[in-house]
């Protein structure tokens, strides 16, 4: 499904991912596991086209990724939760979900939106309320419900239990746990996995930008 073989990304200047390689089957989940500051937003943003590798490819689906548009991303299936939340305070919890549906011409807002609620039923109640009267746990479950919402094929999950309480964690990793065993693949970046080590298939680590050891594979 996702293949990043190689890749190297500086951001101004400074040289942040070197040579880094994983690789993402379908409907597995896999762990990217590193310190702050070792490359994981990195690689995250690489994937969604925020940034471009200057060598190595990136390549979802047989296609690589540098011959195209962000908003194709949307259009081919790939969500992305990144770490800061990234939600737009003046839209609603409803409105923040369905901003990338509104940029594919593919999916039904109204099916979408009925998959994302069976899946996090407590957002229901307050998709009228604007995302800057939330808690910074709540709109860390509508980053994930923005990202389920499109991401029908590959879900980029940046730090999801990173700064939030307990049983939020637990929450998230039972709605994360949820979509294993179907077709959707996900790549969950950590400082640990100790949140997620029961959830995924096989974890990379990364250090200073680089592969530090080959893939292992976790317990189910």
């Amino acid at each position: 499904m996702l293949s990043i073989e190689s890749i190297h990304v500086a951001i101004e200047s400074v040289q942040v991912l070197r040579g880094l390689s994983l690789t993402v089957a379908d409907g597995t989940m896999v762990g990217l596991v590193g310190r702050n500051g070792a490359g994981k937003t990195t690689l995250m943003r690489s994937v969604m086209g925020h940034l471009t590798p200057s060598q190595g490819r990136i390549v979802f689906d047989g296609m690589d990724l540098a011959a195209m548009t962000r908003h194709a991303r949307a259009e081919h299936g790939i969500g992305y939760m990144p770490e800061d939340r990234g939600l737009t305070p003046e839209l609603t919890v409803e409105e923040n979900i369905l901003v990338p549906v509104w940029a594919t011409a593919k999916l039904k807002p109204t099916e979408r939106l009925e998959f994302v609620y069976g899946v996090l039923p407590e957002l229901k109640a307050m998709r009228e309320r604007r995302a800057l009267l939330l808690s910074g746990g709540q709109q860390k479950l509508v980053a994930l419900a923005r990202a389920l919402a499109i991401g029908t094929r590959l879900l980029l999950l940046d730090e999801p239990f990173e700064g939030v309480a307990p049983a939020l964690s637990m929450r998230l990793g039972e709605v994360i746990g949820g979509l294993r065993g179907g077709q959707l693949s996900v790549l969950i970046s950590q400082s640990d996995l100790n949140h997620s080590r029961s959830l995924v298939d096989a974890e990379f680590v990364i250090e200073r930008g680089a592969n530090m050891s080959a893939p292992a594979a976790t317990a189910a």
